[in-house]
């Protein structure tokens, strides 16, 4: 019951926010249509190199669009429906967590439900169409259990992206920065998990795999999918790996409340 008054409470608070930003229809377009340029055109880059290079470390051009695309689809997601969480430096520096403190509501669910980012819907939009072309073109024996892990590989790489950052920008209530530049660098991270992180040292591997977890997001699930036989094993770990992010994500969230001073002469 929790749960459902919660979801209630946090859809109608992205409707608010939805209905205010299509008041400006113009805005939206453009931000849409910029959004999927931007994902048109690294996908143009892709398909280019692959016009001199058959394939890299095994992975053929099709292979690399999906991880390539999960990127984008997941990024569009977490932007779209969760875009608030890059406020929390501005509901600490300007002291606006006070009013969120003083409702009878999860301060979290008001944070993620505070801002919906309308660059997010082509993300999507062009994130899907290639999935899906990547899906048509590679030899995968589907089956009915396979179908189901690939929908909780979506799902737990949406949690992981969401819950990369929020830990990522709850740092705030330790730095007190104005801005979101520590977020934003783990942001850019996310650009070494476009491709399969085999052609990257092991220390950037390592870094995408264990320490930012975004290998989880696009590699490894499309290793499970494509029977990438090294590398698939760690495609099971995916949900197990989102329900960690999501907790360390709440934790040091709820954490650095406790450290939140609020603002003042």
């Amino acid at each position: 019951m929790r749960l459902k008054k919660s979801l209630f409470i946090y859809f109608r608070l992205i409707n608010q926010h939805l209905k205010a930003i299509l008041e400006y229809q113009e805005d939206f377009l453009i931000t849409l249509v910029a959004a999927m340029l931007t994902q048109i055109l690294g996908f143009i880059f892709l398909w280019v190199v692959y016009q001199q290079i058959p394939e890299i470390n095994g992975w053929s051009f099709w292979e690399v669009a999906f991880i390539y695309a999960m990127i984008f689809f997941t990024e569009g997601f977490a932007s779209l429906f969760f875009d608030g969480i890059w406020s929390i430096s501005r509901f600490v520096n300007r002291g606006e967590m006070d009013r969120l403190l003083v409702r009878p509501v999860p301060p979290i669910l008001q944070v993620l439900g505070s801002a919906v980012g309308m660059n997010g819907v082509g993300n999507i939009f062009i994130g899907a169409v290639i999935i899906s072309q990547a899906l048509r073109h590679i030899t995968i024996n589907w089956s009915v259990g396979l179908v189901i892990i690939a929908i909780i590989l979506l799902i737990s790489a949406i949690i992981i992206r969401v819950s990369i950052y929020m830990a990522a920008c709850s740092s705030v209530f330790w730095t007190h920065s104005p801005g979101n530049a520590f977020g934003n660098m783990v942001h850019t991270v996310s650009d070494f998990a476009k491709y399969p992180i085999t052609i990257y040292s092991l220390g950037v591997q390592a870094l995408v795999a264990v320490i930012v977890p975004y290998a989880f997001i696009s590699f490894f699930p499309a290793a499970l999918l494509f029977g990438k036989t090294d590398w698939s094993i760690f495609g099971y770990l995916t949900p197990l790996v989102a329900i960690y992010c999501a907790g360390m994500a709440t934790f040091i969230f709820n954490r650095g409340l406790r450290r939140y001073e609020s603002a003042g002469n």
